[in-house]
Order: structure tokens, then C-alpha cells, then sequence
């Protein structure tokens, strides 16, 4: 089973009604739990896009308690509703954790590539992720109900500077309420 998130996405537009300036995005790969009777891990990558993100202060999203937040300004302990976007992203929307939410931020890495190698920094993030999956939840990522992901720099985001891995948290086929932080399933 997979779950179809967004790509990360870069900076972008000065300000409101300024010249867009286009830079890089990058992927987020999709990791499946392995282990015991569960399938083995599966990637799936979804495709880079362009964009930027905005001068304006972050929108609330009408009725839901969301925060449209900077792609890049992701930090550990954030929640998401990221589970119904697809393609090219340069927000995303932030919620309380006490609220239902997709996944979970539970730790970031800073690439150690020399260069930009889609690969080999697909591999940091996966190696990284899991190495911090099971101090977060408290149990191994094979003996695990849930999942993690990342979003990862492309080549564009690199070029500006883009080193940062988010690893993200979450549960198949539900919204969690509250941390998985310690949760032990």
C-alpha cells in the first residue's frame, strides 16, 4: 500500500504582484514498512515541479483550523494534512496536533552530498529516517503499523542552497490525533 503525497518546493515570488522568480523543487519518496508479514519497502517518487512561495503571512484554510504554511518552513513536531496533495506544492497545510491531521514531522537532515545526486540523497533520507524512526516511536520501523516519508531537495532547490530532508510520520488510511511520538505500534 501506498500513500501519494506532494513535492517539496523552493523560494520563490518577492511579493505580491512582483516578478516570479521559478526555482526548484524536490521529491518526496514514500516508504513502505517491512518487516514480518508486511510487504517489503517500495519508493515512489513523485515528479519535481517548479515554484515559490509568497510574501503574504500564512492563510488559514477557511473552516478547518489549517495554516497554509511555507514549504520550507517545516520544523520537527509539526503536523500536516498533506494525505489529498498531489504535483507541485509550495505550501502546506499546518494544524495543531491536538487536531486530526495526515502526518507528523519527526526529524530533519541536513544533506551531506557534495553534490546533487537524486539517488544517493534519496538513500541519506531513507537510511536517515529510519535510523530516527524508532527513538521517535519508541518500537523498530519492521515491527511498526506505521510509515514514514520525506521531502528531499531537487536538483533546483540544491542549486539554491536546499540541504534539508524533513521525515515525516504517519498511520495508512487515517488522520492520527495528537503526537506519535512514543506511541510503541
Amino acid at each position: 500500500m501506498s500513500k501519494s503525497l506532494t513535492v517539496r518546493t523552493l523560494i520563490g515570488l518577492a511579493a505580491v504582484g512582483a516578478t516570479v522568480s521559478l526555482s526548484g523543487c524536490g521529491a518526496l519518496i514514500q516508504q513502505i514498512a517491512g518487516g514480518g508479514a508486511q510487504p517489503a519497502p517500495e519508493t515512489e517518487s513523485a515528479p519535481a515541479a517548479e515554484g515559490g512561495d509568497t510574501a503574504a503571512p500564512p492563510a488559514e484554510a477557511p473552516g478547518s483550523g489549517e495554516e497554509n504554511t511555507d514549504i520550507f518552513d517545516l520544523s520537527v513536531g509539526d503536523c500536516v494534512n498533506d494525505g489529498a496533495s498531489t504535483g507541485e506544492v509550495t505550501e502546506i497545510p499546518t494544524i495543531s496536533c491536538a487536531e486530526p491531521h495526515d502526518s507528523e514531522v519527526y526529524h530533519e537532515i541536513q544533506s551531506t552530498a557534495s553534490s546533487f545526486d537524486q539517488t544517493a540523497i534519496d538513500t541519506e533520507a531513507e537510511e536517515g529516517c529510519q535510523a530516527a524512526f524508532e527513538s521517535f516511536v519508541g518500537i523498530d520501523y519492521g515491527s511498526s503499523v506505521l510509515y514514514f516519508s520525506w521531502y528531499a531537495p531537487t536538483q533546483q532547490s540544491w542549486d539554491s542552497g536546499d540541504r534539508e530532508i524533513d521525515c515525516l510520520i504517519y498511520e495508512p488510511d487515517v488522520q492520527t490525533t495528537g503526537t506519535l511520538a512514543g506511541a510503541a505500534r
